[in-house]
């Protein structure tokens, strides 16, 4: 298994924007193989936007990622953003 997680902040007025673009970068991977599951997920309590992808295998992720990273790539994250993108590529241990 293998994770690909990033944590938004999203800035004050953006997080409609910033929860679409997310919807747009799982829509573009949605058929990959390989793909497990695509998430855009929220904390509740202070409105971080969390992205989930599970995946096969890393080489699974890297076959696909750059259609995803291309569906979102004219998109205005230094406005939508209110701390930078925290990202992690994880394994099982």
């Amino acid at each position: 298994m293998y994770c690909h997680l990033s944590i938004h902040h999203p800035a004050p007025g953006a997080r409609d924007a910033l929860v679409a673009s997310m919807h747009r970068y799982g829509a573009a991977i949605e058929d990959a193989p390989g793909l497990v599951s695509v998430h855009t997920l929220v904390d509740a309590a202070d409105g971080v936007l969390v992205g989930l992808a599970l995946w096969e295998s890393e080489d699974a992720f890297l076959a696909s990622v750059q259609r995803a990273r291309q569906a979102v790539a004219e998109d205005p994250f230094d406005e939508w953003e209110a701390e930078p993108v925290q990202g992690f590529r994880l394994v099982e241990v």
